[in-house]
């Protein structure tokens, strides 16, 4: 996990060193990215019996067949005069991304997450390519698709203890999750 917070921090400190707006755009664009290939990376690294490259693969295809239907059907105005704005598919992918890793690995990689997200949601206003309404939708298109589909990644024992005493053996049976 933590390799994948350095990863995150690393491009993250390397593409938010200028101020000016497109420099704030591109670095929302690559972020935009690296969040979804560290959820989708992590599935790898971290792999278990409940098959977290599948949860991945619905999550993304959930959030991004919704994103591109409602854009489609809504068809609203951008800030800039483009099309297609309702929701942010910036944000919804960023948000798949973090909403992935927050439930697999917890608050821990959740909240740096959440905030490279809101972070992408910030730089898609900023560049005038959506509104509030825009990346509030994509961020909950992005949560609701991984909440639906990611499980949390736990390693699971079960210990078994024996016991003699006066009265016969007992057998002791503990389960961590």
């Amino acid at each position: 996990m933590r390799k994948i917070l350095i990863l995150m921090a690393f491009f993250t400190l390397v593409n938010t060193y200028s101020q000016s707006r497109k420099n704030i755009e591109d670095s929302g664009d690559v972020i935009q990215i690296i969040l979804p290939s560290a959820a989708g990376l992590s599935t790898l690294i971290w792999n278990d019996d409940s098959k977290p490259i599948w949860q991945f693969a619905k999550a993304y295809g959930l959030s991004f067949l919704t994103t591109y239907s409602f854009k489609r059907i809504i068809n609203k105005r951008r800030p800039n005069g483009g099309i297609h704005a309702f929701p942010s598919g910036h944000t919804s992918t960023s948000f798949t991304g973090a909403a992935f890793l927050e439930r697999r690995f917890g608050w821990k990689v959740g909240i740096p997450a959440y905030i490279l997200a809101g972070y992408v949601g910030w730089t898609r206003i900023h560049a005038k390519k959506h509104d509030g309404w825009d990346v509030f939708a994509g961020a909950i298109v992005g949560i609701g698709s991984s909440y639906l589909f990611a499980k949390p990644y736990q390693k699971r024992s079960v210990d078994v203890t024996f016991q003699k005493n006066s009265e016969g053996t007992s057998v002791g049976l503990l389960y961590s999750f």
